[in-house]
């Protein structure tokens, strides 16, 4: 059996305090809003408690899905490398990045110094995006739908060249004995976010996945626990979004938490099981529901 744990939007804290010339960018509204809330939204305490909790299960790989970063100020990076370094070492934890993380013009620099040893091929090496790596009997892709936007948006786009190499990665992968588990950080389907925060080429997306197929996406950004599905060329695919893992409040599904996957080797294949871990209401970390996959095999 293979463990794979996933986990989204740490949002860490707290942040480092701002020159005036940081804030003059799309910076300067959020800041405003994680002084005014979004600051006493999330817990690093608590964040530090799911990370033990994911830990005592002895995953073999870790999937994280972006935001590590509030407005992308260049000083929250270091904190986002200790951050990393506490989930494990490159070799067992995978990232892609999010909005957050590519807050402004200068930010994808920023993600690529700091962040690239948990985005290489197998090679090692970071060479972009997709990256693929294979552990165990999955082959984990990692996709980034992180784009610098304009105030009061949150949107995210692969483009063509990233959408061209996926397929290509998809169609290969499809004929090895492995579990394709795409990351991504925006919900990878049209109804996936509201207005103003989903993936601009989502269309697109949605018509690779039909025609090449995947066993598993994993997505952030909503803050939420989430189980969609998209047609497949053999059945339908698992789309599994995580809530913020250092966040307080909400519903039960809204509350810190992450997601555990078993792979399975059977005679006819892989077979992928899930559950989702979190905060429960008496502060207790626990086992909040088992994820409905539809049993994915692969031949």
């Amino acid at each position: 059996m293979f463990r794979l744990a996933h986990l989204s939007d740490p949002h860490l804290g707290p942040l480092p305090k701002p020159k005036l010339r940081d804030l003059a960018s799309k910076r300067l509204t959020g800041y405003m809003n994680w002084r005014r809330g979004r600051s006493r939204a999330h817990d690093m305490a608590l964040l530090d408690r799911i990370v033990a909790d994911i830990h005592s299960f002895r995953p073999d790989h870790i999937a994280c899905t972006g935001d590590l970063v509030n407005i992308g100020l260049h000083g929250e990076f270091p904190g986002a490398v200790t951050f990393m370094k506490k989930l494990g070492l490159p070799a067992d934890v995978s990232f892609v990045p999010g909005n957050h993380d590519a807050y402004v013009r200068s930010n994808p620099a920023d993600i690529v110094r700091y962040l690239s040893p948990w985005m290489t091929s197998d090679s090692g090496r970071y060479e972009g995006f997709p990256y693929v790596r294979l552990a165990g009997p999955i082959a984990l892709i990692g996709l980034s739908s992180a784009i610098p936007t304009a105030p009061f948006m949150a949107s995210g786009t692969l483009g063509p060249e990233q959408r061209e190499k996926f397929a290509q990665i998809l169609a290969f992968l499809a004929t090895q004995p492995l579990a394709r588990v795409v990351m991504i950080h925006h919900p990878p389907h049209r109804q996936g976010a509201q207005p103003g925060r989903g993936l601009t080429d989502a269309k697109r997306v949605e018509d690779m996945i039909g025609k090449h197929g995947a066993e598993l996406v994993l997505h952030g950004h909503n803050h939420v626990f989430s189980v969609d599905f998209l047609d497949g060329p053999k059945g339908r695919v698992p789309v599994v979004g995580a809530p913020s893992a250092s966040a307080i409040g909400g519903t039960i599904t809204h509350r810190a938490g992450w997601n555990l996957f078993e792979f399975d080797m059977t005679e006819q294949g892989v077979r992928i099981t899930g559950s989702a871990r979190g905060l429960m209401k008496d502060g207790s970390i626990d086992e909040i529901k088992p994820l409905v996959l539809e049993e994915t095999l692969r031949a």
